[in-house]
């Protein structure tokens, strides 16, 4: 469920804010290089959604993982850019198509927990 709203949420917008790079400048760089220098477009995304998360009114401090899905979903469209930018880079540095691959399976994956640990640490 979260799949499919997070996926309307996101590819539905026509226009892609991203980044410029050139495409010629990262063919020679290794997929360890790539994915470091996709890490920084990963972390805004991602810091992006904790906040507006964080900052909801029905996210719970007490039981983070509550209702989660539905905070996340509700909070991707105020962080659209970062999201774009974060699948246009990996649309650059991996091929055309990567970048909504890594985020509708990996990225998606890994967001919850992302989520609540970032919220945890930033509350100690």
């Amino acid at each position: 469920m979260i799949l499919s709203k997070l996926a309307a949420a996101t590819l539905v917008v026509s226009i892609v804010t991203s980044p410029r790079i050139d495409p010629a400048a990262t063919q020679h760089l290794s997929i360890h290089q790539k994915n470091v220098a996709a890490r920084v477009y990963v972390e805004s995304a991602t810091d992006c959604i904790a906040r507006t998360v964080a900052t909801d009114a029905r996210f719970r401090k007490e039981d983070p993982a509550f209702n989660l899905g539905d905070l996340i979903v509700d909070s991707v469209p105020k962080c659209l850019v970062p999201v774009r930018d974060m699948i246009a880079v990996y649309d650059r540095y991996f091929g055309e198509g990567a970048g909504e691959d890594f985020f509708m399976g990996p990225y998606l994956d890994i967001l919850p927990n992302a989520i609540v640990n970032l919220i945890k640490t930033r509350a100690h």
